[in-house]
C-alpha cells in the first residue's frame, strides 16, 4: 500500500496528487479494475487475442508523414 508523508506547509491537494501518482505508478487502480468482476479463462483468452490483433493491425498501418 503506497503512503505519502505530508510535508510541512504542503496543501492537501498537492499531497493527494502525489498519492494518486504513486498509486498509478504501482498499478493499484488498474489491478482493482481488472479484479472488479470475475473473468472466465476463455474470456481472458479472447480479450488477449483481440488486443494482439489490434496491436498488429496498428503496426501494419505505418504512416509516411
Amino acid at each position: 500500500m503506497p503512503g505519502v508523508i505530508v510535508r510541512e506547509s504542503e496543501s492537501f491537494e498537492s499531497a493527494f496528487k502525489r498519492f494518486k501518482k504513486r498509486c498509478e505508478k504501482e498499478g493499484i487502480l488498474a489491478d482493482f479494475r481488472k479484479h472488479q468482476h470475475f473473468e472466465k479463462p476463455s474470456e481472458r483468452r479472447k480479450r488477449k487475442i483481440h488486443a494482439a490483433k489490434r496491436k498488429s493491425a496498428r503496426k501494419g498501418r505505418t504512416s509516411t508523414r
